[in-house]
């Protein structure tokens, strides 16, 4: 058993953590392609168990499962889309739906209302294509030796996924990460370059299917994830 914590830094919803850097904390401890499931928010700035469970690990808090990984099996669902150029990037971001209508404006990767300490990762429609393309430059404070930690490939894969879909077909905006499939093909370096893209799959009810991938400028794929993403309920009256 070891002890993390994540910082409030790196927070989704202003009271937990984002969801891609808490699946990449728990795929740093698994080899190769990992799955992350997401069973509860995970709080921040508290020690939190990660165990080895099996052939995977868990992270708990007070005996509550927050999450658990595993090696990921079988073949991705379908081939990634190619990149688009950084320009292209650059333009696409100025549509992010993110700037008006956000529910999680503190967030790490994707918040419209943090600073230089966190990604900024928006993500908007390119012209002619169902996905969404973000520039992104690798932040050198948050490597080690000097390529991006685990955690934060994971992140930048997680908010894309979801604007992939949001951008494209719509719906609520009360939404929370279930899961995350990554495979890592090769680790950005700091201050490098990159370009995140995001699109839709499918949706089954409340459940929403989508993918994200992560590129070199010059378009070489770095990583890419599939994600599942839930809808919340509605409030009641009752809340």
């Amino acid at each position: 058993m070891s002890t993390v914590t994540i910082p409030s830094r790196f927070c989704g919803p202003p009271q937990s953590a984002n969801g891609g850097w808490t699946a990449g904390t728990l795929a740093a401890a698994v080899d190769g392609p990992a799955q992350v499931t997401l069973r509860a928010p995970t709080p921040l700035d508290v020690g939190l168990n990660l165990d080895e469970v099996g052939s995977g690990v868990a992270l708990t808090h007070d005996g509550v499962l927050l999450a658990e990984a595993q090696a990921a099996v079988g073949r991705p669902e379908g081939t990634p889309p190619p990149s688009v150029s950084w320009d292209d990037a650059v333009a696409a971001s100025e549509h992010y739906v993110g700037f008006h209508d956000h529910p999680y404006p503190t967030c790490f990767v994707c918040g419209t209302d943090r600073g230089v300490d966190a990604l900024r990762i928006f993500p908007g429609a390119v012209d002619g294509r169902e996905v969404v393309a973000a520039p992104w430059t690798v932040p050198a404070d948050l490597c080690a030796s000097g390529r991006a930690r685990t955690e934060l490939v994971w992140a930048a894969l997680d908010c894309p996924s979801w604007f992939g879909h949001l951008a494209f077909h719509g719906g609520s905006t009360r939404i929370l990460l279930g899961r995350l499939t990554a495979r890592v093909h090769e680790v950005p370096s700091a201050d490098e370059r990159c370009v995140v893209l995001g699109w839709p799959r499918r949706k089954d009810g409340r459940k929403i299917h989508s993918g994200s991938a992560l590129y070199s400028e010059d378009g070489r794929l770095l990583a890419s994830a599939e994600a599942l993403w839930i809808e919340l309920r509605e409030p009641d009256a009752a809340g």
